[in-house]
């Protein structure tokens, strides 16, 4: 019994040691501290970003008119074929009624003199070309039947749904920059504004003229330059060292505090293109070093490291 009792005590020595050593071994662990690799730029004042904007077009033609027969019978001539440019006034069909048909002869014995055919000219409503030929000669028709469809090339522009936040610079164009899909420039004017706002995309129409008179296909999609006046010069950063949140309204930056040292600067963006963004507001220099890279999820005071 006395040499278990020794026994006991023994092992109770040996694990009270082996705790003791293992708690010293932990505290005298070092704490280690990771840096996050970054890359880092400087601001730059040198740059002037021109912030156009381009917004599709689409070539239409406002104004159709309709050729109507104006008499119930059979088509005796056609003068047009389908895309054929054509003037007001101009003659399209021959019209003769059913009834000049059946008597014209008999009336044309009795009395030659009188020289009755029973045949009607129709003439072009409108200049354009014709988009639709919906008779040929020996059709029978019904009065205000239509017999053909003229495009009105005076009512051809380019319709484009642009963003009403974007309409005061709608109001100081003067001379739009269209692009044309083969690499074309040409240059036309706003008409007219039309209207009333799309209530869901909250977007106004607006019919754009050609300065010259060129032939362009409708329905083409076109893209017209909306010219916003150059900004004003000032700090501008790499684009990737913008940082926001889910909603996008509020925007940072990293910089570094010292060489190791990360802190957090609210922003507020000015112009911006692909590469750069200008800081309207925001305690940034142009001796700062701006965090480009590495800086996504990095904490206000978060420790870094600069790669070379």
């Amino acid at each position: 019994m006395k040499s278990l009792q020794i026994f006991t005590i023994f092992l109770i020595s040996i694990l009270m040691i082996s705790c003791k050593k293992k708690s010293e071994t932990v505290a005298q662990e070092p704490v280690v501290n990771a840096a996050t690799p970054v890359s880092v730029a400087f601001p730059t004042d040198t740059l002037s970003i021109n912030n156009d904007i381009s917004i599709n077009a689409t070539a239409t033609y406002l104004l159709k008119s309709d050729v109507k027969a104006n008499a119930t019978g059979y088509i005796t001539n056609v003068r047009i074929n389908l895309g054929d440019a054509v003037k007001k006034g101009q003659f399209l069909f021959s019209v003769q009624t059913k009834e000049s048909r059946a008597l014209g002869n008999t009336i044309n014995k009795l009395d030659p003199s009188f020289r009755f055919s029973g045949v009607t000219t129709v003439t072009c409503p409108a200049t354009g070309f014709v988009n639709a030929l919906n008779h040929q000669i020996g059709d029978y028709v019904q009065e205000g039947e239509i017999l053909a469809g003229i495009t009105d090339s005076s009512s051809f522009g380019l319709v484009m749904n642009v963003p009403y936040e974007y309409h005061e610079m709608l109001i100081n164009n003067k001379n739009l920059e269209i692009n044309l899909p083969d690499g074309k420039t040409i240059y036309g004017h706003i008409a007219k504004l039309l209207p009333g706002v799309d209530p869901i995309s909250q977007t106004e129409k607006v019919l754009v003229k050609p300065n010259d008179n060129i032939a362009i296909p409708e329905s083409l999609i076109v893209t017209i330059r909306l010219k916003r006046q150059n900004s004003q010069t000032g700090l501008y950063v790499p684009k990737s060292a913008v940082l926001t949140d889910e909603t996008q309204t509020e925007f940072w930056i990293m910089k570094l505090k010292d060489k190791n040292t990360a802190v957090k600067v609210n922003i507020v963006k000015g112009t911006e293109n692909n590469s750069y963004v200008q800081i309207i507001s925001g305690n940034i220099s142009l001796k700062d070093q701006i965090i480009t890279s590495g800086n996504y999820g990095l904490e206000n005071n978060a420790k870094v490291k600069i790669e070379p």
